[in-house]
């Protein structure tokens, strides 16, 4: 039978230590970052209606504000995209579509790292008109 030493012990410690912060790394890496919206403004309800001449206003609306980062058909793949440090994000994606009405326009509205908050550039109508348009990537 062989006995383990204290000295083999440390050494197996040791190395258990550093494969838990390289496993960590691993996965914070490819999770990315999570986007937290305070549940307020993900439970808001979308007070605009999706018809007619609104349609139009906010195809125009995301050609000029959006689409050079998330590209013609919301993948993420805008002419600037290659530019950015992070993924602008992929509207055709269950995981941006399973998000509420609200929380969308919350990060319209609030921007983070390179997305630029649109507060005090898009109205609050357009806003949610956006919100409707970023549906129909589905």
């Amino acid at each position: 039978m062989r006995t383990i030493t204290s000295n083999q012990r440390s050494r197996s410690r040791i190395l258990y230590f550093w494969l838990l912060i390289l496993l960590s790394i691993f996965l914070l890496a490819f999770q990315g970052p999570v986007w937290k919206v305070p549940a307020s403004s993900a439970a808001m309800k979308n007070p605009v209606k999706y018809a007619g001449e609104n349609t139009i206003i906010a195809k125009g609306l995301y050609t000029k504000h959006c689409k050079s980062c998330h590209g013609k058909s919301g993948e993420g793949d805008g002419t600037k995209a290659e530019e950015l440090k992070t993924f602008p994000g992929d509207f055709t994606t269950d995981e941006f579509q399973d998000q509420s009405d609200g929380a969308i326009f919350y990060k319209i509205r609030a921007g983070r790292d390179e997305m630029p908050a649109f507060d005090k550039k898009i109205s609050e109508e357009d806003s949610w008109l956006l919100v409707h348009y970023l549906r129909t990537f589905q």
